[in-house]
């Protein structure tokens, strides 16, 4: 049984955390421990990260570790990996019935909520990142994020980015779109309705669980992240075939869920505060991403054997036919329809500037560089 203890303190207003029995009698006595001591708020954040995991697990690590720097220790937020309070994909559900305060995860584990919430994460043949950083900050989509998130009783903020991700890691060569057909990949999202889509199975598994549907054979490919968090969790060892680039998430955006009450009793300075922390994280995870990833590129190719290969043309004309298609069936109304024409409108805009600048510049420092 998972209860909300409301205290009001004589300083800040404070929402403490829940105490959650969840079969762990020492969790309940940990989580139940007053939420304000004084001036001190205390919460409790569940995230979809398996325990130790370099980037997203240590990301939400970096947001509490903000959180209490920036608050000079008056708010303290206590980090819970996937299945240590609640399974990964109940996180959405924990902090929206407030049995915990906060989540670090990615928004496209909550489709069945709505078909809108893929569109902070990442779509198929969608935003790079520095392109969804702009439509949610500059482009109206914070506003709609707010909106959707806010009928379950939570508010949410970019809380990490993971830059363009890989295409996944496969048992067998992909030399046509024969080879998807009948294909079971862990992939979640859109980009799991556009394999379906092209005769393939998808599956949704928490990151913890992925190596054994892989080393089991309950899988034949998966994808994750990039090499960084990839060979962490080992997949190199099950599938020989690395493909990329990742057509499904050009730019992954993780999001720190907040209960809509806790957010609402925080003061203006509160929430400026909060929101600080997460932006700071999510532009410097960014960057880490960034660099970690070519460095664990280099060790899985040059220290494991890993292959490298591309989708075949055919292959990614079918998949960007599809994604279209996936992309208009998730906003048909209502306010999924407002957030898919707001994302669409964004995204024209900013690949008529990226076909000019990032595209043009990677081709020509490539040129430049032939002769080093």
């Amino acid at each position: 049984m998972i209860r909300r203890r409301n205290l009001l303190g004589a300083g800040l207003l404070g929402i403490g955390g829940a105490a959650a029995s969840f079969g762990n009698p020492h969790k309940a006595a940990d989580l139940a421990a007053p939420a304000v001591s004084r001036n001190r708020r205390r919460l409790n954040m569940v995230t979809t990260w398996p325990k130790g995991l370099p980037g997203l697990g240590r990301a939400a690590e970096r947001v509490a570790e903000s959180i209490l720097a920036m608050s000079n220790g008056l708010i303290e937020v206590k980090v819970y990996a996937a299945g240590e309070l609640v399974p990964a994909f109940e996180s959405f559900d924990a902090v929206a019935n407030g049995s915990a305060d906060m989540y670090h995860g990615a928004e496209y584990y909550w489709t069945a909520k709505s078909t809108a919430y893929p569109f902070f994460t990442a779509v198929p043949f969608g935003m790079t990142a520095q392109e969804i950083m702009g439509w949610i900050d500059f482009g109206g989509g914070q506003k709609l994020w707010d909106e959707l998130s806010a009928q379950f009783g939570v508010k949410a903020i970019q809380g990490a980015n993971t830059g363009h991700q890989m295409g996944g890691w496969f048992r067998k060569e992909i030399n046509s779109l024969d080879d998807l057909v009948g294909l079971q990949m862990r992939i979640p999202g859109q980009g799991g309705d556009v394999l379906r889509a092209l005769g393939g199975s998808a599956k949704a598994l928490p990151g913890g669980e992925i190596y054994q549907a892989l080393q089991t054979g309950n899988i034949d490919a998966t994808e994750w992240v990039g090499p960084w968090n990839d060979y962490s969790l080992g997949f190199y060892r099950e599938a020989p075939y690395y493909y990329g680039p990742g057509f499904h998430e050009p730019g992954a955006s993780l999001a720190v869920g907040i209960n809509l009450k806790v957010w609402e009793s925080m003061s203006p300075g509160e929430k400026a505060l909060i929101t600080a922390a997460c932006q700071s994280v999510n532009h410097l995870s960014l960057g880490e991403f960034t660099y970690q990833n070519a460095v664990y590129l280099n060790i899985l190719k040059d220290e494991h054997g890993v292959q490298m290969r591309s989708f075949p043309d055919d292959v990614v004309k079918a998949m960007g036919e599809a994604a279209a298609d996936v992309r208009a069936a998730s906003g048909r109304d209502g306010i999924e329809k407002r957030i898919y024409e707001s994302f669409e409108a964004g995204l024209k805009t900013m690949r008529e500037w990226a076909a000019v600048s990032d595209g043009p510049y990677y081709a020509a420092r490539e040129l430049g560089a032939q002769n080093e």
